[in-house]
């Protein structure tokens, strides 16, 4: 799965869920390449979420909504996974 793929398919299961309004989606893997263990079907992700919802929950909580969404993706490819609600 190349990047772009893996960013439609993210979007969509997050998007899916009621409780988010906006989404976008920043590679970031470019700044890990040189990592001692990085591989190159492993991709850093930055996704930055406008959630009223997920906003004022506890930050926490609001993690677990996400990871549990993209669980499949996360276990074959996201290795890395920052996120940023607004």
């Amino acid at each position: 799965m190349d990047i772009n793929q893996l960013s439609e398919l993210v979007k969509k299961k997050i998007l899916e869920n009621n409780l988010i309004d906006d989404l976008e989606i920043e590679d970031k893997s470019y700044l890990h390449k040189d990592h001692k263990g990085n591989q190159p079907n492993k991709f850093h992700l930055k996704l930055k979420i406008k959630s009223n919802s997920l906003k004022n929950m506890n930050r926490i909580e609001s993690n677990k909504i996400i990871y549990k969404l993209i669980d499949k993706e996360m276990n074959e490819h996201i290795h890395s996974l920052q996120i940023l609600f607004f």
